[in-house]
């Protein structure tokens, strides 16, 4: 295992919150140190990266909010720009033209609306997305969508953890991850 994925590992916790009675306590998954790493940060961005070393993309694709983090620090080791996913956007003007997509729930049983400028979504764009964690994959489903509906090629999913269960999805979505969910379990 590479020094990247070795401290991804080393800074990631999970959390219980105390039981509400008669509710059992629930875990989440804490992987803010990862934030706070500078050399996960250095590194981040170009591991992702390498998770398509062929690819050639013209643009990451990131949603909100951990993707909007990991997104730029990709495309910057890439030398390409950013397209933003927004949930919930609104118009800023009438000018504004966006493309929109509402994911299949994600894991907490959610329906999101997820949309894209379309001056930063181009025809012909060769589109890599990036998150932190495919839990469900909706958020990529639905991002996978918006590329298409741009006249864009959807290239893959490249995220830090693959916590997917439908390997359907994943062959889909051409994800590939610097981590699988097994590799977090007893942290």
């Amino acid at each position: 295992m590479n020094e990247l994925c070795a401290r991804l590992i080393s800074e990631f916790r999970w959390r219980s919150d105390p039981p509400v009675w008669p509710e059992p306590t629930t875990s989440y998954a804490d992987d803010s140190a990862w934030w706070r790493d500078p050399a996960i940060l250095a590194g981040i961005g170009q591991g992702l990266a390498d998770l398509f070393p062929d690819s050639l993309p013209t643009v990451v694709m990131g949603t909100e909010s951990r993707g909007s983090l990991l997104g730029p620090l990709v495309a910057r080791h890439l030398g390409i720009g950013f397209a933003e996913v927004r949930k919930k956007a609104e118009r800023a003007s009438d000018d504004d033209v966006w493309l929109r997509r509402r994911t299949p729930p994600d894991y907490r049983d959610r329906h999101l609306d997820l949309a894209v400028r379309r001056s930063v979504l181009r025809n012909g764009d060769r589109v890599l997305f990036v998150d932190d964690w495919a839990a469900s994959g909706g958020q990529a489903l639905a991002c996978q969508q918006l590329v298409h509906d741009g006249g864009a090629t959807w290239l893959g999913a490249a995220v830090i953890v693959d916590g997917l269960e439908n390997s359907a999805d994943r062959r889909s979505l051409g994800l590939r991850a610097l981590l699988h969910l097994r590799d977090l379990r007893g942290r």
